[in-house]
């Protein structure tokens, strides 16, 4: 019965979903309606003004004005804040947005980034002047049109790809793996193995292309099956390594697609009897392994030896793209810029 329900939503707080819900349009559309910004034709703010007032909707004042000079409020969006790249990432966009006395409002999007709508939807309800999308673009290339119809600066801090027409920061992934793989070919190295990451991962493709791509600068052999796809649990990747080090016996070294992988690498390398290190390779089935990671962990330096990582920080990437939404901001209507920032070698005793 509509007055039983209305009865019932009487008794909590009305929220700008309701009158979303109400009126039969989506939560940004609401909150165009309330801050006055937006194309929204006049009988739809009808709709929108009709449902506020049967619900007993409270405008937020506040948030329609600070929409209009400045909330001091940007909106983050990541898949999952636990994954150690976001986390650090986000922790140098704060660093960087609090030096311009913004504050961060942080949503997570899901695994496949299956709530990025709403995500989007619920930071506009919050008035924010600008939004970083940490990851996940793939699937948000319709949030640029709506972020610039509501006048809201939009801007990539990804692991890889970027949107069109959108300013991105993010690492070099292809020549981060031609660095890596070249390390190790110059060492010695001539049988290379990829261990770890997502067949759907595009930071995994663009590394794969550059390992790939220089395995065959050097005439070196490629073979599939030393492609190996794997999650981040380390007792699961120890037990790959060996499975892998037992059916290709020639591998001397291996590339990990981030430092979990990197980790679990090593006590499968262990269980193996291989030596890790940088010492000769051995040409009777490679007895001396050499291991690099990408990315990096505090706990690299406490397996003996310590691991050695390629990396792009995760937390300067934070910083720049902090950098670069203020200027968006401060300027809409600038050039959109693609920051790409170069990878640095962590050189320790495993390679």
């Amino acid at each position: 019965m509509p007055g039983l329900n209305r009865l019932t939503m009487s008794l909590k707080k009305i929220t700008i979903n309701d009158v979303a819900a109400e009126a039969g349009v989506s939560v940004t559309t609401v909150s165009l309606v309330l801050s006055g910004k937006g194309r929204i034709s006049p009988a739809t703010a009808d709709r929108v003004n009709q449902a506020i007032e049967t619900l007993g909707f409270v405008r937020n004042r506040s948030a329609a004005m600070l929409r209009g000079g400045g909330s001091g409020v940007v909106g983050l969006i990541v898949r999952d804040i636990c994954h150690p790249f976001y986390a650090e990432m986000t922790a140098g966009l704060s660093e960087g947005l609090e030096k311009n006395d913004k504050v961060l409002f942080l949503t997570q999007s899901g695994s496949r980034g299956q709530n990025i709508d709403r995500c989007f939807d619920s930071l506009v309800a919050q008035g924010v002047e600008g939004i970083v999308l940490g990851g996940g673009a793939e699937n948000a290339s319709h949030l640029v049109e709506k972020a610039r119809e509501q006048g809201i600066a939009l801007i990539c801090a990804s692991r890889a790809s970027s949107l069109d027409e959108t300013d991105s920061i993010r690492p070099d992934n292809l020549h981060a793996a031609k660095m890596a793989t070249e390390y190790l070919i110059k060492r010695g190295h001539h049988c290379i193995a990829w261990l770890g990451g997502s067949g759907s991962s595009l930071t995994r493709a663009e590394r794969i292309g550059g390992y790939c791509a220089t395995l065959l600068q050097y005439g070196l052999p490629f073979r599939s099956e030393w492609i190996v796809e794997c999650g981040r649990h380390q007792r699961d990747v120890a037990d790959i390594t060996e499975q892998l080090i037992h059916h290709h016996p020639t591998i001397t070294a291996i590339l990990c697609h981030n430092a979990p992988v990197a980790l679990g690498c090593y006590f499968g390398l262990q269980h193996t009897g291989r030596t890790i290190g940088k010492g000769a390779v051995d040409s009777y089935y490679g007895q001396q392994m050499a291991l690099v990671g990408f990315g990096d962990t505090p706990e690299a330096e406490l397996t003996d030896p310590p691991l050695t990582f390629i990396t792009s920080s995760a937390r300067e990437i934070g910083r720049s793209a902090a950098v670069r939404l203020i200027q968006r901001m401060a300027l809409p209507e600038g050039a959109v810029q693609n920051v790409i920032l170069p990878p640095v070698l962590i050189e320790r005793g495993s390679a």
